[in-house]
């Protein structure tokens, strides 16, 4: 879809705000199983010291769990005004696909590597761009 044609949004905070918001996401599903894993062996084997670690690992997850909610839920969709990083139980546009499960991991994977991301809820495309202001 041509650049043109995308949604852009009215300041760097909130592009700010998007990217800071799928960071933390993207950073949930590593962290969590990480935790887990480590947590795992760590009782399996009987290594004390690294059961903090785990724990560690636990808390740091939990941290940006909130913070991501807390980021997420202030950065919407340009067009829909639906903040698309945080679990809603919204409709979803028919051609939303998930990914792992999510719906907002697609979006958070689009806002880090390429720059732009096609809202689940109303399917549009928009890109991490300021719009310019129209001079009369």
């Amino acid at each position: 879809m041509p650049c043109q044609l995308m949604h852009r949004f009215h300041s760097n905070s909130v592009i700010f705000r998007f990217k800071l918001a799928s960071f933390l996401l993207c950073l949930k599903y590593i962290l969590a199983p990480a935790s887990l894993g480590v947590l795992g062996y760590s009782l399996v084997m009987g290594e004390h010291r690294l059961v903090l670690v785990g724990y560690g690992l636990a808390v740091l997850a939990i941290v940006s769990i909130l913070i991501q909610w807390i980021a997420g839920s202030r950065a919407r969709c340009p067009l829909c005004m639906t903040p698309v990083l945080v679990k809603k139980e919204c409709s979803k546009h028919r051609h939303s696909k998930p990914l792992l499960g999510s719906y907002r991991l697609p979006v958070a994977l689009g806002i880090l590597f390429r720059g732009k991301f096609i809202c689940p809820y109303c399917h549009e495309p928009s890109v991490m761009e300021v719009r310019q202001r129209r001079v009369p």
